[in-house]
Formats: structure tokens, C-alpha cells, sequence
């Protein structure tokens, strides 16, 4: 999407103050010279935004004029045709310098070679709130390396998307937004930032999306909203400056400190209009105080300078103190937005933990939590028992997959959201709570359930699956800290099933520990570099090895979708590049980047951050290109609403075209492995 009409909105909007402007002016030209190749709509892009700015005011002359120099003479003309090219624009009256003239005269020639660039803002872009970020100049430049022009087919075959595409995928998000459903909003942009990776406008749209649900998420913790009750100004002003100094210190990248202030200041913008932030501190608060206090955050706090760590402090306090003046906000809640606006401002992946999400992330790790033993999704009115644990108290409960819980502890799911409802279930090892169920097999029913320590299993479905062939199955769920161990148990019970062939089925993993990745991928591996880790900082540099002794030999395949990510990727890319087996699916989801949890000193949350970039064997970024598989096939949608419903058992060949294709492979490896 051109630079241009994005600029053009957030100027319109107040979002920037004429210093800031001058350097996006000056980011748009680098980012369409360099990060584009060098051709006529991109010096036309590039001539529009420094044009704009000129004509605004936000760009000094001197630099708009070598600017435009510079640009022009980087069109890929020859020198005869620019000349008589300019011949056909007279220059306009100027009071400036024949050099002003001259260069105003390039601008118009940007007419001739792209008027799509002079078009208005799109609805979309119109719609996006006054803070909704920008890219930072550093992240203008691309953060991965440029693919090769010899991509797979799978990937260069595929369909163009036209804009009509991305105008319906845009309705549609929209659609969701008007009607509150942020996290499904948040899910379509995901996916559609995928198939339009160009859009600037989806990723608008994502980012206020992800600023929704992340403050849907946090005030349904009760654990966040005790936090902020309990903590004082001196406090909570020591847990940001303890958040800014470890992404300063730890960060993948140097921090943009103006990025940083302004998402928090976003996240306070958009707070204030959220029931249960209403409910907590606005209570008896008009819609036309809440209203003008959004236009000081606009007109005035967005306008404040931001170039180092200090200013962050310093515009932070000057937010908390009108928030407290003018709607009487604790300066505790002001400042809780902009540490968890300040964490999410970096990427998709850093975020603000609460105490709970922090303990959350601690059991992932461990394999193990106090809970049910369900996976939840949430709905539009009730809660969908996606998956129940085997041997949790859920399960002997008698609650199944595809039942929905409709009210916990007498609160009917339609009183109270999705997000609380599923807080209310958590509690202390050994406590009881009510669920009221609903299911078309069973009806309503209401169960008083036991919390209990749960182990979640991340190898799942072990057996032979072409008993003819030998050829073993297991799926890999996650990578935890169980997982080197359970990998182990699955070998050895399969080889005793007589295992000739290995089919490890990764689709739908999210990922987990990296260090569990590599210890799996290091069983079949018998030498090579695994994985490489690159990061500001040295320490995070490292290279991991594969170890010879015992390796297994058996031939592999393994299976990957695009809900593949993170670790999952790893292992599937150290099994791609070393040629060790043959993968199958579709390209992986590609998140490249690994992260660290750092638990904060003054309260019981903790902070997730990106800390380095992962590369495959090849020295392939994975970030935004994912495992591309051997060969590619695509598993038929089943229409059935148990497609939310975690399928238990291993999967068949008439059912699961992959496994089909897979166990069609692992015999012809199997018959070559004899041969040898």
C-alpha cells in the first residue's frame, strides 16, 4: 500500500506534530529507494510523500529540495527522456529559489507517472483512531532477509489478490469491530496480514484490534485489577522505568522511545472508552468529558517531543496528571496502560504479563497447571469446550468436548464476558467451583468440579498407523520441558511396535521452549548446526549443534500447516535443511523470533520480550517466510461444526488427506531404506 495516503490520514488526524512528520517524510523516501525496487511508481510514492509534507509546512526547504533531487534522478529513464519530460510541466510561481521551482516542477510529474498516489485516505485508514502507530523509521527497513527469487512453487504460483480483495477483507474486519468481537476481529487480521504482508492498513487495523483485546484481557483478570488497587503512584511509576530499562537492555532491536509513549498513550485513548474501564474508574463520568479529555491526549500530550528513555518518564507523568485532573483516573491505572502499551508497541509478540498470564506462561513450560484439564475457545455467548484433558477432573466430571459452559458460579456467560467467565474458573488446588453446562446430546446440566494440578501431554496419539508398513505416528502438540522425555517414550514404544517408518504430525503447534525444539530435533540429526539465534546483545548469539550419539535413523516425515509457529519451526526447518526427511503440509505459520519472560521486581507480573531472531540451517530468516514443505498439499475443510473440537485419536488416511499423502511416502521410504 503506498506510504502516501497512511501519511497523509495520521497528519489529518493530529497523530503527528510537525517534527516527527519531517522524519517519516524522509523514513518514506529511504523505505521506497531502498526497500522497493527502484522504478516509476516508487519515485512517484516517494516524490508524493515529501511533497505533501513541503506543503504542509512539515518539511524545511533545504531538505525538501535535495530531497526531491535525489529522487528524481534515481528514475529509471534515460537522461533524454527525463529532460523532455520536464519540458511537458511548466514550473509553478514560487518565491523560493529556481531551486524550489525546479524541484516543484519533479513533483508534478508524478501526475504522469502514477495519479493513484494522489488519491484520498480509504475509508479504513479514515476510520483508524488518532493513535493508531506507524511504523518507526527502524522498522521501515525490512527486519528479515529478502527471499530469494527461487521460492518454492507453492509460493510463487500463488494467486494475486486485487484490491476489491482487500477492500471485502477490510468490510469484513470492520464488520467485527462495530459489533465488539475483537478477538474474532484481531484472528481476520492476523490471517489477512499474511495474504496482503503490504498492506499498511491491515496493520493499522491489527494494532487497534490487539490494543481492544489486550484491555478486554487485562480487566477480566481480577489478579490485574487487585494490582492496580493495591499499588501506589511511587510504585507503579518503578515498574514502567523497571519495564523501559529491560527492553532497553534486552530488546531485539534499540527502542523507539517516541513508538513506546505513544502506543501507551493509545492504550489509555482507547481504555477510556471500554465498559469495564468505565465501570472501574469513570463511573457517573459524560461522554463529553471523556470526549474532550481524548482530544487533550490528541492536541496535546501526542504532540510532546519523545527522543530518549527520560521523555518517556517525563510524558507519562504529564498523562497521569491530566488523567487524574480531569476524570479523576488513579495515576496507577493511567500508568498500567502505558506499561502494557509500552511492551506491545515492539511487536506482535512482546507483551505485558499479569500475575496470572505470567503463571500461565509458567505452567506451559512446566507441562503442567491448577485448572479443569479443558481448552476453552470463547463464543459469541458461551465458552466451547474445545479439548478435555484425559485423566483431569474435568473428564471425570463427565464435561466432553463440544459441550459449551453457558454461566460459572450462577453468572450466566451472557451477563458477564467470555474473558471473565473463563478468570472465574481458575482458583487454588483443592477448591471447588459450578459450571452449567449445555450440550444437543445431554441439555443443560449444572457440575460442581474439583481444581486440580493437571499434566498436559505434548505427544499425543503414539501408534503404528500403517500396521502393513510399520510406519509409527505421534503428534506433537508443544514443546515443553517434558517434551525431550516424552519424544524418548513414544521412540521406544513405537520401536518396539515394530516402527520401520516415523510420521511426527506438528500441525497446530504453537510452539514452546526453543532449547525443546532442538533436543527433538537433535534425536534424528546426527550432526550440523540445528539452529542459529541472533540478537542486539552478543549473548544472544548462539549456535546450536547436533549431537551424533543416539540419533535415530529411522526414515521421517514430518507434517506442518500454517498454524505451525515459533519452535515447531525449528524443528521442522532443521529437518527441511539438512535433509534428514521429507516434510509435508503447507508453508508454517513463520514467527521467527524467540522471547524471554522476565518477571518484574515490584509486583507479581512479568513482562515477555523478543530478544533475538532464529535462522534455519541454511541461514534462512524464518520470521514472515516460515518452513516451506517439500511438497505441498492442503487438508479439505470438513463442514461440520466440530471443526473448533480438538479431534482425539490418531488420524486415518480416508479422513486426513496428508496422513494419506504421508503414509503414502513413508512406504516408498521404507521399500528404498530396504534397498540400501
Amino acid at each position: 500500500m503506498p506510504l502516501v495516503p497512511v501519511l497523509q490520514a495520521e497528519l489529518h488526524h493530529g497523530f503527528f506534530d510537525r517534527g516527527p512528520f519531517v522524519s517519516y517524510i524522509l523514513a518514506g523516501t529511504r523505505y521506497e529507494m531502498e526497500a522497493s525496487t527502484t522504478s516509476c511508481l516508487s519515485v512517484a510514492s516517494a516524490l508524493n510523500v515529501m511533497w505533501y509534507g513541503r506543503s504542509h509546512g512539515c518539511c524545511p526547504p533545504n531538505r525538501f529540495t535535495a530531497g526531491c533531487s535525489r529522487t528524481f534522478n534515481r528514475l529509471p529513464l534515460p537522461r533524454v527522456e527525463k529532460a523532455k519530460l520536464m519540458k511537458r510541466f511548466p514550473a509553478k510561481s514560487c518565491t523560493r529559489s529556481p531551486l524550489t521551482q525546479y524541484c516543484q516542477r519533479l513533483v508534478s510529474l508524478t501526475s504522469l507517472l502514477s495519479i493513484a498516489f494522489l488519491t484520498a485516505p480509504t475509508s479504513a485508514q479514515q476510520a483508524a483512531p488518532a493513535f493508531a502507530p506507524a511504523h518507526p523509521v527502524r522498522s521501515l527497513q525490512p527486519s528479515v532477509q529478502a527471499a530469494p527469487a527461487n521460492l518454492p512453487p507453492a509460493i510463487n504460483n500463488a494467486p494475486t489478490k486485487s484490491t476489491s480483495d482487500l477492500e471485502a477483507v477490510i468490510s469484513e474486519g470492520q464488520s467485527l469491530e462495530q459489533d465488539g468481537r475483537w478477538v474474532e476481529a484481531l484472528s481476520h487480521y492476523d490471517e489477512a496480514v499474511r495474504e496482503f504482508p503490504e498492506s499498511q492498513g491491515l496493520r493499522t487495523r491489527r494494532t487497534l484490534a490487539h490494543i481492544h483485546v489486550d484491555i478486554d484481557r487485562r480487566f477480566a483478570d481480577s489478579s490485574y485489577t487487585q494490582f492496580l488497587t493495591l499499588t501506589s503512584q511511587d510504585q507503579a511509576m518503578g515498574m514502567y522505568q523497571e519495564i523501559c530499562l529491560k527492553v532497553n537492555s534486552h530488546y531485539v532491536h534499540n527502542p523507539n522511545w517516541m513508538r513506546i509513549a505513544w502506543r501507551g498513550t493509545a492504550s489509555l485513548d482507547v481504555a477510556v472508552t471500554k465498559p469495564a474501564f468505565q465501570e472501574q474508574y469513570l463511573r457517573g463520568v459524560s461522554a463529553e468529558r471523556i470526549t474532550t479529555f481524548r482530544n487533550m491526549l490528541r492536541n496535546d500530550v501526542n504532540k510532546r517531543p519523545v527522543k530518549s528513555r527520560s521523555d518517556a518518564m517525563d510524558l507519562l507523568r504529564y498523562s497521569a496528571q491530566i488523567a487524574s485532573q480531569h476524570l479523576n483516573i488513579p495515576v496507577s491505572a493511567t500508568i498500567g496502560e502505558y506499561c502494557a502499551g509500552a511492551i506491545s508497541s515492539l511487536d506482535q509478540y512482546s507483551a505485558y504479563l499479569t500475575s496470572a498470564q505470567l503463571d500461565d506462561v509458567y505452567s506451559q513450560i512446566e507441562g503442567n497447571f491448577v485448572g479443569l484439564g479443558i481448552e476453552l475457545k470463547a463464543t459469541d455467548d458461551s465458552l466451547l469446550i474445545v479439548k478435555v484433558i484425559p485423566g483431569g477432573p474435568a473428564e471425570r466430571s463427565g464435561i466432553k468436548a463440544g459441550d459449551r459452559i453457558v454461566a460459572v458460579e450462577g453468572k450466566s456467560t451472557l451477563d458477564i464476558s467470555t474473558e471473565k467467565a473463563a478468570d472465574m474458573l481458575k482458583g487454588v488446588q483443592g477448591s471447588f467451583v459450578n459450571v452449567s453446562l449445555d450440550s444437543e446430546a445431554r441439555g443443560p446440566r449444572t457440575l460442581r468440579v474439583r481444581r486440580e494440578r493437571v499434566n498436559v501431554p505434548c505427544v499425543e496419539d503414539i501408534g503404528i498407523i500403517d500396521s502393513s508398513n510399520g510406519t509409527g505416528y505421534f503428534r506433537l502438540t508443544s514443546f515443553q520441558k517434558t517434551t525431550s522425555r516424552d519424544v524418548d517414550q513414544a521412540l521406544w514404544k513405537l520401536h518396539r511396535m515394530g516402527m520401520k517408518s516415523l510420521i511426527i504430525d506438528v500441525r497446530s503447534n504453537p510452539g514452546g521452549l526453543l532449547t525443546a525444539s532442538v533436543e527433538v530435533a537433535d534425536k534424528f540429526i546426527p550432526e550440523g548446526t540445528l539452529v542459529s539465534t541472533r540478537g542486539r546483545s552478543a549473548r544472544e548469539d548462539y549456535d546450536y549443534k547436533a549431537h551424533r550419539v543416539g540419533t535415530w535413523r529411522v526414515p521421517l516425515i514430518v507434517l506442518i500447516d500454517k498454524d505451525t509457529a515459533s519452535a515447531s519451526e525449528i524443528f521442522a526447518g532443521a529437518i527441511h535443511d539438512l535433509g534428514r526427511g521429507t516434510i509435508l503440509g503447507e508453508r508454517s505459520y513463520g514467527k521467527g523470533s524467540v522471547q524471554g519472560i522476565f518477571p518484574l521486581s515490584i509486583s507479581r507480573s512479568g513482562v515477555r520480550l523478543t530478544t533475538a531472531k532464529f535462522y534455519s540451517p541454511n541461514g534462512q530468516a524464518i520470521s514472515e517466510r516460515g518452513v516451506s514443505p517439500h511438497h505441498t498439499i492442503h487438508q479439505v475443510a470438513k463442514p461440520s461444526d466440530s471443526l473448533d473440537i480438538a479431534q482425539s485419536g490418531m488420524p486415518t488416511e480416508d479422513d486426513d488427506a496428508v496422513v494419506a499423502a504421508a503414509c503414502a511416502m513413508a512406504r516408498k521410504l521404507t521399500v528404498a531404506n530396504r534397498q540400501k
